[in-house]
């Protein structure tokens, strides 16, 4: 009878287990479709090019139509451009000359000989809080002007701490220059001070700050970014769109190309904000699938961007 007992307590803690395990395999699912479904999203990110501001040591990227790498008997031949016409594709050829470009997530390997790589960072960088702290009124009246340890704490007056493990990005309003390589590369530019990376870091413990030039200050010796790298953490840069995120409240998704040992990372950066924020698209608005087609054929463009064009138009 006891043995009995033992049994039937043994079936129902398993099947009491399956159900409480069952219930939590859905509550993800749940939360995106109360919440994630409803969020709005921002690109922070700019899409790279062959003509992008980039530090002029590295140069700027080569992209061209993509051929053939070796013969395939009756059906093309090395050399050869693949079209929609003969072969139902295309693809494209891209000769970067630098991991460092277009908007970008610096690992310590970067500077660190002894640091991590790109293909290091843990999945853990997923998802993270995201913290804006807005500086562009003062970069207005001065290009040059760097953040504080006492912006940082003015936000914080504000918002309360912020949050250990989060993502903090230094809004300039510089990245609306993207477009105008000259003016985005000027000597002059926004930036970080040393002591404000060392608060975020040593004090508030997060996660990686960013900022919307491509480099962390204007320091000959870039202070900044050699503390950073050499004491093992990451930085964004080249980010945008700031000006849409609220300053609190929103999260940040990460996303990355992973080459093994890489020292730099071709980054997407999406922030999801509250539903009821301004600026955006939801799932619901946008849903991804199936995606709109273009309004003319693609043709590419004299860098080798494909882009919708007229019939007319070369």
């Amino acid at each position: 009878m006891r043995k009995k007992i033992v049994v039937l307590l043994s079936v129902i803690v398993f099947l009491s287990f399956m159900v409480v395990l069952n219930a939590a395999d859905f509550t993800l699912w749940k939360v995106y479709d109360n919440y994630f479904k409803k969020a709005k999203y921002i690109d922070l990110t700019h899409a790279f090019n062959a003509t992008n501001p980039v530090w002029y040591g590295f140069g700027n990227a080569v992209i061209k139509a993509g051929v053939a790498g070796q013969d395939v008997p009756g059906y093309v031949k090395k050399g050869t451009e693949f079209t929609y016409k003969k072969h139902g594709f295309i693809i494209t050829r891209y000769y970067l000359p630098t991991d460092q470009y277009g908007t970008q997530l610096d690992p310590p390997a970067h500077f660190n000989q002894y640091g991590a790589t790109i293909s290091d960072l843990p999945a853990t960088y997923a998802i993270r809080p995201l913290v804006v702290i807005d500086i562009h009124k003062k970069v207005e009246k001065n290009p040059a002007y760097h953040c504080t340890v006492e912006d940082i704490k003015n936000w914080e007056k504000k918002y309360g701490p912020i949050p250990e493990g989060s993502v903090v990005m230094i809004r300039s309003d510089w990245s609306k220059k993207w477009n105008d390589v000259k003016a985005f590369n000027s000597s002059k530019f926004p930036g970080i001070k040393l002591d404000a990376l060392k608060y975020l870091h040593l004090k508030r413990h997060i996660l990686f700050h960013g900022h919307e030039p491509l480099d962390t200050d204007m320091t000959p010796n870039l202070e900044g970014e050699t503390w950073l790298l050499h004491h093992n953490f990451c930085q964004a840069e080249g980010v945008a769109n700031l000006d849409k995120v609220p300053e609190a409240g929103a999260l940040i998704i990460i996303g990355y190309a992973k080459p093994e040992g890489g020292t730099g990372g071709y980054a997407r950066y999406i922030a999801v904000a509250p539903p009821d924020w301004k600026y955006g698209v939801s799932v619901i608005e946008n849903p991804g699938a199936p995606l709109p087609k273009q309004p003319y054929p693609l043709k590419r463009d004299k860098h080798g961007i494909l882009k919708p064009t007229p019939p007319n138009k070369k």
